[in-house]
């Protein structure tokens, strides 16, 4: 789960203090970046920090908190109002807001509008992904992977990768830069995802490899020698098929 960023707008810093109090205690990640008791300061610091999420007190002096559409030409960021008076409900959903916290806030109430923001920001990381899809399935060649690792998304370049290794139910991608991203997903799993591709070959049950990257290989051993001093295995079923595709082209 990734670190929510939070700013607190309220000009009363006692419900500052109860509200982030709540927040530090709920179950989720959450970094308060700024706590702020006017909606100018509040617009001057979200411009700055860029957090996920403003907690927008309704009833304020000089503006009101659901003024603040007038300060952004976009709204970038969730906005969670807290009110002591039910009726700004249905202005502050007309402002697209994810919920609404009535004072005095209630815990459970509370989980339940971080739960709406969590699934809302993985909406966007899936957009984000969906978008580099689409991308990718316009070009000619595939030039990028969304890559599950440890609950987070991670985009990579496939010019990166150097080889792909089976390791127990895991597996393995060895990049450029010398590091190793360890996914869930099987070694045929990113064999048919790059089947088009032409640089990658399966030459073991165990390594898929890039052969931009191929240095040498020892033929006694049944080792391909690859970029960053990446050792992989070649199996004997492979090894005639692997020497006429080196034959075939110029990367040896």
């Amino acid at each position: 789960m990734d670190v929510i960023k939070a700013i607190l707008v309220d000009d009363e810093p006692r419900a500052n203090s109860v509200l982030k109090e709540l927040l530090l205690k709920s179950t989720y990640d959450i970094k308060i970046m700024d706590i702020c008791e006017d909606l100018v300061s509040a617009v001057k610091t979200i411009k700055e920090l860029e957090p996920d999420v403003v907690f927008l007190d309704v009833q304020m002096p000089n503006y009101a908190g659901y003024e603040i559409v007038n300060f952004f030409e976009k709204i970038n960021f969730e906005i969670i109002f807290v009110t002591a008076f039910n009726k700004y409900a249905i202005k502050a959903f007309e402002l697209c807001a994810i919920d609404y916290l009535v004072k005095p806030i209630k815990r459970v109430r509370l989980g339940d509008a971080l739960a709406k923001l969590q699934s809302r920001m993985e909406d966007k990381n899936n957009l984000e992904q969906y978008q580099t899809l689409l991308k990718t399935i316009q070009n000619s060649r595939q030039n990028k992977l969304v890559i599950a690792e440890m609950g987070n998304r991670r985009i990579i370049n496939i010019n990166d990768i150097i080889a792909i290794e089976a390791n127990g139910a895991y597996t393995s991608i060895h990049l450029l830069n010398q590091q190793k991203i360890t996914t869930s997903k099987n070694l045929k799993y990113y064999e048919n995802l790059l089947d088009n591709d032409t640089s990658f070959y399966r030459v073991h049950r165990s390594w898929l490899i890039n052969f931009d990257y191929l240095k040498s290989f020892n033929r006694t051993a049944s080792i391909l020698h690859l970029e960053a001093n990446i050792e992989a295995k070649i199996s004997r079923k492979h090894y005639n098929e692997f020497l006429e595709r080196c034959s075939n082209s110029q990367h040896l």
